[in-house]
């Protein structure tokens, strides 16, 4: 009788539903594999793998010389150059956007305000720009500047601010809504104006998470920079693509070396700027 009654306990009421969900999740995915065309097999042919296996061994020794050591250098900081700059004009767009979109800060949720017509007026154009911006990836935004501005790492600057700038002000606007709103509540309702009731009421509790998403996106933008050296906005991504074109393997690793070193640098500034804040 005991060993029945541990059997009902032990007996998980919830694996028939997980289990038809493992299998329609399954289902559904293998349309996916098929229309990718994705085929572990290819990886494993004999001819392939002879490629991969010559192409990687060329990778070791990394190249060391002192003139491609400057080009590295040189190239390594122009990629911080893009990913800051461009970092920089996305906060510059993202920030006034986030507090447009942000219900939080809106002053007719205490009650009835002469701005509410207004303040949806606003915040409907103010997402609609957001989702424009972010709904183009980088690479395509990096093509249409450097039709219009040119080869060179100010396509990439821009390609990054636009891009970013969409992406930061929506999860900006909703680290500001999913956290503690009631010092904002409360100022609002004192009479404070919105940027005052941010000030004081938002920003000292979403401080900590803005950091580390913002940091976050800086690392990304790195990545994203060295991307977009692939179409001519200089870079690492524009060494890269020279090095990879005339298979110089020991180049090759030396740049991907670079980028482990630049996302280990990322992080840690990631982890200064969150104890400086928490």
């Amino acid at each position: 009788m005991r060993s029945e009654e541990a059997a009902v306990q032990v007996r998980d009421p919830a694996a028939v539903p997980r289990l038809m969900l493992s299998i329609a999740i399954i289902i559904l995915l293998w349309p996916g594999f098929r229309l990718t065309e994705f085929d572990l097999g290819v990886l494993f042919d004999p001819r392939n793998r002879e490629i991969m296996g010559k192409f990687i061994a060329t990778f070791f020794p990394p190249e060391a010389s002192a003139d491609f050591l400057r080009l590295i250098l040189k190239a390594t900081l122009e990629t911080l150059a893009i990913a800051t700059a461009g970092m920089t004009l996305a906060l510059l767009i993202a920030f006034p956007l986030a507090l447009v979109v942000t219900r939080s800060l809106s002053i007719s949720r205490i009650g009835p305000a002469r701005g509410f017509a207004a303040g949806r007026f606003l915040r409907l154009p103010a997402r609609f720009i957001l989702m424009f911006f972010r709904s183009i990836p980088e690479i395509v935004w990096a093509l249409l500047f450097v039709r219009a501005v040119g080869l060179g790492p100010a396509a990439g600057v821009l390609a990054i601010a636009v891009t970013y700038g969409g992406m930061l002000g929506k999860v900006y606007s909703e680290i500001l809504e999913s956290g503690d709103t009631r010092p904002t509540l409360a100022l609002l309702e004192a009479g404070s104006g919105r940027l005052a009731a941010f000030c004081y009421g938002m920003w000292p509790v979403a401080l900590p998470e803005l950091v580390s998403y913002t940091v976050y996106r800086w690392e990304c933008a790195v990545r994203a920079s060295v991307i977009m050296g692939f179409v001519g906005a200089g870079g690492l991504g524009q060494l890269m693509e020279l090095s990879m074109r005339m298979l110089n393997g020991g180049e090759v690793s030396a740049i991907l070396l670079t980028f482990f070193l630049l996302v280990m640098l990322a992080d840690a500034i990631s982890a200064m700027l969150r104890k400086a804040t928490a």
